[in-house]
C-alpha cells in the first residue's frame, strides 16, 4: 500500500490507522510485479532483445520469490537488469525513525534490540515513522577487494574499548547487507569474492540471518540478494563454493544480440547521440551495420579471448567516435548534414583499445591495433558482400583496370568526390543505389564504402598515408 507524500503517517499509531500491512521484500516485489503484469506495463523499458529469452526467466524468478544470479559475459545488461528490480518496489515504505538505529526497521517487526525496546517502552503515538524511498532501497557492490566487514559487519574496537561486550549488538559495525534490511543487495562478479565472504552470504541465503565472527548475535535479515557473474569464472572449480551456488534460487542466462538489427538498435539507443540540432547527422545504413558487425566478428575472432566476451560498449563507443569524426568534418568544412564515411573509421583505435582482451595463448603476434584493423576489414567485407549480392557492385572494379585512381580522406570535402566522379563512367550511378540520396555527402560515403569493399575483397589495391587513402588497380 503506497501513501502519497502529503498523507504519509508520521507516527506508529497513524500508520496502524491506515491499515498498512507489513510484507517481506520478496512478497512486495511479487505483488507489485503481478500488478504491473496485469496492467500491461512495459516491465523492463529500454531492454532490447531479451523478450523471449531473459525476461521470462526474470519474471518467473520474481514470482517464485527467488534470489537471482545473472550469468553472462560483459556488456549484456546484467547490472542494468538488477537495478531495474526497484521498479517493483513500493514508492516508499515506513520505518522506525530511531536515532542510532543502523537499519530501516519494519515498524511492526523490528529486528534490533534498540528497535524492540522502543516498541516495548513507548506509546504508539510517540513512536516516529519515516519513509524509505524506492531508489534508496538498492545497494550494489563489486566483488574484488570486498571484505567480510564491508557487507556483513565487524566488531567495533572502539566500542569494545569502551566496555561493550563482544556479544552485544552495540559492539557491532553493520555492513551493507544488514543496512539493506527490507531492500535489495546486488553483488557484481561473484566469483571474485573472497571465500570467507561467500560463506557469510551462504548463511544469509540459508538462514536469512547474520552472524558476526561467530559471536551469538544474529539478525533476521529480510533482503533480496542478486548476483552477477561471467560463465567462464563462475563455472570454474573452486571459484564459488558449492553451498552458495546451491542456495541461489534462479540463474538467469543473458546473451549478446542474436540478430544484427537488434544490436544496431541497442547501439543507437545506448549511444544516445543527437542527430538533429545545429550540426545534423545522416548515417547510411551500411555504416551502422559495419560498426555492429565489428562486434559480431570480434565475438568469434581467434585473436580475442572469448572467455572475456566483447561488450556492447565496444559498438557504442565506436559508433560515437564515428559520429564525432563525421561531425567534426562537417563543422570544419561547413557541410550539412554530416555523413559518416569509411575514412572516419580510421579513428576507431581510440575507442576500441582496452575493450578487447586478446587471446595471448594463440600463436599470433598481432598488436591490439592490428587486431582492430583486422576486425574492421572483416566487418566491411561481410557487409559489402551482402550489398554486392543485391546491387552487383563488382562491375565497378573494372573502372580501376583503366588506371583510375581515387583519393579519399576524413577531411576531404564531399564536393571533391563529385568532381572525381565526373571523370568516371556512369556505372558508378549503380553504386548510389545502396543509399538512394542525391546529397553530395551521402554519395561520398557510398563511394568510400564501395572502394573499401573492393579493397577488402582483393579487387583493387590501397595506399594509406597521413590520413589520405588512395585506391587503384
Amino acid at each position: 500500500m503506497t501513501q502519497t507524500v502529503l498523507t504519509r503517517p508520521r507516527t506508529l499509531a497513524e500508520l496502524r490507522e491506515t491499515g498498512w500491512q507489513s510484507r517481506s521484500i520478496k512478497q512486495e516485489l511479487h505483488d507489485n510485479f503481478i500488478a504491473a503484469l496485469k496492467s500491461g506495463t512495459d516491465l523492463f523499458p529500454g531492454i532490447i532483445g531479451f523478450d523471449d529469452t531473459v525476461i521470462p526467466e526474470i519474471n518467473n524468478a520474481i514470482l517464485a520469490r527467488h534470489d537471482m544470479l545473472f550469468l553472462g559475459e560483459k556488456g549484456q545488461a546484467k547490472s542494468r537488469l538488477m537495478r531495474m528490480m526497484t521498479r517493483f518496489l513500493d514508492e516508499a515504505v515506513p520505518y522506525l525513525d530511531i536515532p542510532g538505529c543502523p537499519v530501516h526497521e519494519d515498524p511492526y517487526y523490528p529486528i534490533t534490540r534498540i528497535g524492540r525496546e522502543v516498541i516495548a517502552n513507548s506509546g504508539e503515538h510517540d513512536i516516529p515513522i519515516a519513509w524509505w524511498r524506492r531508489d534508496d532501497r538498492y545497494a550494489e557492490r563489486l566483488a574484488p577487494g570486498t571484505k567480510f566487514a564491508d557487507i556483513i559487519g565487524e566488531i567495533d574496537p572502539a566500542k569494545i574499548a569502551g566496555g561493550t561486550s563482544m556479544s552485544a549488538e552495540e559492539a557491532l559495525h553493520f555492513g551493507l547487507i544488514p543496512r539493506m534490511h527490507r531492500g535489495i543487495f546486488a553483488m557484481n562478479e561473484l566469483p571474485d569474492l573472497d571465500e570467507q565472504v561467500q560463506v557469510g552470504l551462504f548463511n544469509i541465503l540459508e538462514e536469512r540471518d547474520v552472524q558476526i565472527r561467530g559471536y551469538p548475535v544474529t539478525f533476521d535479515i529480510d533482503v533480496l540478494i542478486l548476483f552477477s557473474a561471467n560463465p567462464s569464472t563462475y563455472n570454474r572449480s573452486g571459484k564459488v563454493i558449492p553451498q552458495l551456488k546451491d542456495r541461489i534460487g534462479s540463474t538467469v542466462q543473458t546473451h549478446y544480440p542474436r540478430q544484427r538489427p537488434l544490436g544496431i538498435e541497442i547501439m543507437r539507443t545506448e549511444a544516445d547521440v543527437e542527430l538533429d540540432g545545429e550540426f545534423p547527422l545522416l548515417v547510411p545504413p551500411f555504416m551502422d551495420e559495419i560498426i555492429e558487425q565489428m562486434s559480431i566478428v570480434a565475438r568469434k575472432s581467434k585473436y580475442v579471448d572469448q572467455h572475456s566476451g566483447v561488450s556492447a560498449r565496444f559498438s557504442i563507443a565506436n559508433y560515437r567516435t564515428m559520429i564525432a569524426s563525421a561531425r567534426q568534418r562537417a563543422i570544419r568544412l561547413a557541410e550539412s548534414p554530416a555523413v559518416p564515411r569509411i575514412s572516419d573509421l580510421s579513428h576507431l583505435h581510440a575507442s576500441s583499445i582496452g575493450k578487447l582482451e586478446l587471446d595471448l595463448m594463440g600463436t599470433h603476434q598481432m598488436s591490439e591495433r592490428q587486431v582492430i584493423d583486422a576486425l574492421l576489414a572483416e566487418a566491411i567485407k561481410i557487409v559489402f558482400e551482402e550489398y554486392v549480392d543485391d546491387y552487383g557492385l563488382g562491375e565497378i572494379a573494372d573502372i580501376f583496370a583503366k588506371g583510375v585512381k581515387i583519393e579519399v580522406g576524413d577531411m576531404l570535402p564531399s564536393s571533391a568526390y563529385a568532381d572525381l566522379l565526373k571523370r568516371v563512367p556512369p556505372v558508378w550511378e549503380k553504386a548510389f543505389e545502396v543509399n538512394a540520396d542525391e546529397h553530395a555527402a551521402v554519395r561520398a560515403s557510398c563511394v568510400e564504402f564501395i572502394l573499401a569493399g573492393l579493397y577488402v575483397t582483393d579487387r583493387i589495391s590501397r595506399n594509406q598515408r597521413h590520413g589520405q587513402i588512395t585506391y587503384e588497380i
